[in-house]
């Protein structure tokens, strides 16, 4: 709807201005802060990133699973059985990482944030779309009832992960660079 075009305008600007600042310490001298811009484009072409949940006991569980940016966020889908669901429930706490495992080049990206789960079925349609546009069809998700669903069956949970705090290693030349956001307000959560 135009309404959710209109939220989904106004939050992609407001994180495109995150607090940025480079960590000196980590980086070689002379080094400049990644562009923001640099470190979005690493998010939305992700083809695999990492989730660290945190189980009822403390323990973390990392599990590796497929994002799409959307709306000002990372989103997620998973079974309501699998472990980072169930430890979702007792605590959103999350660290979603993607880059590459190669030590003298890329762009790694770790986000800090709350995984939040979305069951408004309009909202999933347009992430449905979005997975789909992603992976070339190969993603296909119908939103019914508050959750994704297969065509062959079986549901799937879908969470939002609204960043607090990026950090981004740049490799080759390397940088240490920290996004920080503003904490959203009631109007920008609408």
């Amino acid at each position: 709807t135009a309404s959710s075009l209109t939220r989904s305008t106004k939050r992609e600007q407001e994180m495109s201005e995150p607090a940025t600042s480079l960590d000196t310490r980590f980086s070689e001298p002379g080094s400049a802060a990644t562009p923001w811009e640099t470190t979005l484009q690493v998010l939305k072409a992700a083809e695999l990133s990492w989730i660290t949940t945190v189980r009822h006991d403390g323990r973390p569980h990392v599990s590796p699973l497929v994002t799409v940016w959307f709306d000002g966020a990372l989103w997620f889908s998973t079974g309501a059985a699998e472990q980072k669901a169930v430890n979702l429930h007792t605590n959103r706490h999350v660290v979603v990482t993607t880059g590459c495992n190669s030590w003298d080049q890329g762009l790694d990206v770790v986000v800090e944030g709350e995984a939040t789960r979305e069951t408004d079925d309009g909202v999933l349609a347009q992430l449905a779309k979005a997975w789909s546009a992603k992976w070339d069809g190969r993603w296909q998700y119908e939103a019914r009832d508050g959750a994704f669903h297969h065509p062959g069956g079986g549901a799937a949970l879908v969470f939002r992960v609204t960043p607090r705090k990026v950090l981004a290693f740049g490799k080759g030349a390397f940088t240490h660079t920290s996004y920080r956001f503003a904490t959203p307000t009631a109007s920008t959560r609408t």
